[in-house]
């Protein structure tokens, strides 16, 4: 990518996109993780019912957690900007 030509905002906003990217990519990892640890007990080459069961309510529960607690502190962070101006 030919940075030169990019403007300071346009440098900004492909960072943003990187973090933001990133951050995706660690919350799947995350939940990934946590949500096999929970549901399978003895790993095998597949996942039975209730395992696909338990994996898939975990990643439900824990995007619902995610979002609800993102949602909390943006709200939080718009009430403290409010409060100071």
């Amino acid at each position: 990518m030919d940075t030169s030509k990019l403007s300071q905002d346009e440098i900004v906003d492909k960072l943003k996109q990187q973090i933001a990217l990133e951050n995706i990519e660690l919350l799947l990892t995350k939940m990934s993780r946590l949500c096999f640890n929970k549901c399978v007990s003895k790993p095998a080459s597949s996942l039975d019912s209730s395992e696909q069961k338990c994996v898939t309510m975990c990643m439900d529960r824990y995007m619902e957690t995610v979002s609800l607690v993102s949602k909390s502190f943006g709200e939080r962070l718009l009430a403290e900007s409010q409060n100071m101006q």
